[in-house]
């Protein structure tokens, strides 16, 4: 919707006209609604939410921005919240919706629901940690025995189907709640004679444990293009599924807060949130880089006989330090970006390295061949910038390709995310450790 819309809509509501705002929402898609709703005041977005059904609200709710959706919750009795929306949602978007609140309010919430089963799922889905396929399943899923006859198959699937919007897959579990197989839904029109199930599934699915890491589950599912994956128990019992939505939407959520840590954000935020939210996010790089500047500053206040002896260097400083930066930078960045998609592995460390290091010698090479030619034609031969410029920048290239290699691969067997190493981190440490190599390099050529 744009401005003119949002304006039309705010009057509605501000006049109380609620059949004239009802025919505008009837037609849109609840995402469309949530993308209203966000722009709206909370006491706004709840004029709203009371012209809509039940189910339409839910499904609104889960799509909101989890700030607008927390305060407009915060409005809201545990009772209605229970009633209105937890009734109508999905195992899965029921926990992110509770997962939000405080335990208090989540106690409140789960007590006024009245599926007892539901709300024993929820409960045990929200013991599992959010950053696991036991935190991000859902439980409804079409299940049926792998000794079931055809007919008492088909019968069983139409009356779980009714309780769900989608239906991707149809597991088979043995006896015990193991996962067998998959059920075929063609197989069901072209073998109908067929005396049982597991005469017909396809054994043995691709599935992930309770306790596998959300960024393994993307990969399963990217990998054998999968719309939903089965997660098991320790034992093998079928507990739920994760679909492709689900996924999509943690992919966004793990790239958003990656892109913020590699620009030096030290916390998740938003371009709406409030202005000490977004300082206490930037300041703390902030600050290192200010410390960083004044240690480059105290390494060149050592060396003012050099300068004065050789004022012309002075000139070569940014090109050193932003060069070490940008080498660094392009280095970990691939590195980062093979660890998340698991074509590189952190065990290969000394592999990455020779590479990378092979990559660099060639780069070194080139770029420090081009700044001699300069230097040369600028200075003469002879001039002692001409030769520390260009091997100060060939050992810094080479120093920024190996560090920005070792830095997110040890960071990721240390179990720290390795994104944080693509931002300041790397530019601050590699122009200290530049500066260093000039003047350095300069003193033994003087």
């Amino acid at each position: 919707m744009n401005n003119d819309d949002l304006t039309n809509v705010s009057d509605l509501i501000e006049n109380k006209e609620s059949e004239k705002l009802k025919e505008i929402l009837k037609d849109l898609h609840p995402a469309d609604i949530a993308e209203l709703c966000n722009e709206l005041d909370a006491e706004d977005a709840r004029f709203i939410y009371l012209l809509l059904d039940n189910e339409k609200a839910a499904d609104v709710l889960i799509e909101m921005d989890e700030d607008a959706r927390k305060r407009f919750l915060d409005l809201l009795p545990s009772e209605t919240i229970a009633k209105r929306f937890v009734d109508y949602m999905d195992s899965d978007d029921a926990v992110d919706i509770i997962r939000e609140m405080d335990e208090d309010k989540q106690e409140e919430v789960l007590s006024h629901i009245e599926d007892i089963e539901q709300a024993g799922d929820i409960v045990d889905l929200l013991k599992y940690d959010e950053d696991t396929a036991g935190g991000l399943m859902g439980t409804e899923m079409v299940i049926v025995n792998e000794n079931w006859s055809m007919p008492e198959c088909l019968r069983e699937m139409r009356i779980q189907a009714e309780d769900m919007d989608e239906i991707y897959y149809v597991y088979v579990v043995d006896d015990d709640e193991r996962l067998r197989g998959v059920f075929p839904l063609k197989k069901m029109i072209t073998s109908p004679s067929v005396s049982k199930v597991k005469h017909v599934m396809k054994k043995d699915p691709v599935s992930v444990h309770v306790d596998t890491p959300i960024e393994d589950v993307v990969q399963v599912i990217e990998k054998y293009d999968l719309v939903a994956v089965p997660v098991v128990d320790s034992i093998g019992r079928l507990v739920g599924r994760i679909t492709v939505d689900d996924v999509m939407d943690e992919v966004r959520e793990q790239a958003e807060r990656d892109y913020q840590l590699a620009s030096g954000l030290s916390q998740d935020v938003e371009s709406d949130d409030n202005v000490f939210r977004q300082t206490t996010a930037r300041l703390p790089w902030l600050i290192i880089g200010m410390l960083g500047g004044i240690g480059n500053s105290m390494i060149l206040g050592n060396f003012d006989s050099t300068f004065a002896a050789h004022p012309e260097m002075a000139l070569y400083i940014p090109l050193i330090g932003g060069t070490g930066g940008n080498v660094g930078t392009q280095s970990s960045a691939l590195v980062v970006q093979g660890l998340a998609n698991n074509s590189l592995d952190a065990q290969n460390t000394f592999k990455q390295v020779l590479k990378e290091s092979v990559v660099a010698l060639i780069n070194a090479t080139i770029i420090s061949m081009l700044v001699y030619i300069y230097n040369f034609i600028r200075f003469g031969a002879h001039a002692t910038v001409s030769y520390s410029v260009s091997i100060s920048l060939f050992a810094v290239v080479m120093f920024a390709s190996i560090f920005g290699t070792l830095v997110p691969m040890t960071l990721e067997k240390l179990k720290i995310d390795p994104a944080i190493a693509t931002g300041p981190f790397i530019s601050i440490t590699n122009d200290i450790i530049g500066m260093l190599m000039y003047m350095g390099i300069t003193v033994l050529l003087s």
